[in-house]
């Protein structure tokens, strides 16, 4: 059964009714960002997790380690959410 586009769905149909609304951002973009600028917290500046990032910016992504470990989490994880808390495509 397909629904028609709402106004404000950034795709048509989605989400349908029962299911999670799903973000406009990537997991698969924001654990690459994670993980190659991680020390700059770019991975969660995208997501819209700003204390987050302003975080890992100043710690240097934890020394590296937590920005590896977050990067690796977004692209394994499927429950990571953006700041509105909607889940992150896949």
């Amino acid at each position: 059964m397909s629904y028609p586009p709402q106004p404000g769905q950034p795709y048509p149909g989605q989400p349908y009714p029962g299911q999670p609304e799903y973000s406009d951002k990537s997991k698969i973009v924001a654990g690459i960002l994670q993980l190659f600028l991680g020390g700059f917290g770019i991975g969660r500046f995208y997501t819209g997790h700003i204390g987050m990032g302003i975080a890992q910016l100043l710690t240097c992504g934890g020394l590296g380690f937590w920005a590896l470990i977050d990067g690796i989490m977004f692209l394994v994880s499927n429950d990571r959410t953006d700041a509105q808390g909607r889940l992150l495509r896949g």
